[in-house]
């Protein structure tokens, strides 16, 4: 068989779940490798097992990507855009019920830092800082390396032990804010387990239940802060 024909019977299988694999080449001969999904979120999303990914690179050079969409057509939503341009490889896409194809590959695509779906790991709080500070300051912020769940970051947020090996200070009381300040708060639990940056008096943020957005820093969100921090090297 070819190898769209084993990654659609991959697909199959996994349905209703998102299936995920990679295409590679052995010794010239292009072969589909499947992966474990991690996702929490199977049916909606996809994560490549990483040990996957690893035995992958060992047998040949990966070529693309490959994941299905059950439900909707195999076009490239945002989060597949953007993993896409991360990953410098070109996507497959396929629904197993159509049986149908799409295909995007990295063409220098930037989403909007406003009416983003939150997606872990791609876009996220996090992601949405990245992306602010590359964009408004030219500034590349180190991309911490996440917990497979956001769950599992719920249990153990890292944002805290991470600042200032990213380059950020804690502000002192008597310091106000000033636009680009980072604002660490506590949504829905004791640990600071999201962020926000400060401008001109509003917050923009990416929460998970919501679209990103930048709206007043109310009562609310400042009841919700633990630490204010300002970029310092």
């Amino acid at each position: 068989m070819s190898w769209k024909q084993d990654a659609l019977v991959h697909t199959k299988e996994q349905d209703p779940k998102e299936s995920c694999g990679l295409l590679i080449d052995i010794k010239g001969k292009e072969k589909y490798y499947p992966c474990k999904n991690l996702s929490n979120w199977a049916n909606q999303c996809f994560i490549i097992d990483p040990v996957d990914y690893a035995k992958a690179e060992e047998i040949g050079k990966i070529l693309a990507v490959i994941h299905s969409h059950p439900i909707t057509q195999p076009i490239a939503s945002q989060a597949d855009m953007i993993s896409c341009e991360d990953s410098k490889l070109p996507w497959h896409i396929v629904n197993p019920k159509t049986e149908q194809w799409g295909y995007y590959e990295p063409s220098g695509y930037k989403p909007s830092l406003i009416g983003r779906h939150w997606v872990w790991g791609v876009t996220d709080c996090w992601a949405l800082v990245r992306d602010w500070y590359k964009e408004e300051k030219n500034i590349i912020l180190r991309d911490w390396e996440r917990p497979i769940t956001p769950e599992e970051f719920i249990a153990n947020p890292m944002f805290e032990k991470c600042a200032w090996r990213t380059g950020f200070r804690q502000l002192r009381p008597e310091e106000k804010l000033q636009n680009g300040d980072l604002l660490f708060m506590s949504i829905m639990t004791k640990g600071l387990n999201h962020v926000a940056i400060f401008l001109d008096g509003d917050v923009l943020h990416h929460l998970a239940d919501r679209i990103s957005c930048k709206e007043p820093y109310n009562e609310w969100l400042l009841k919700c802060t633990g630490m204010r921090l300002r970029y310092a090297s």
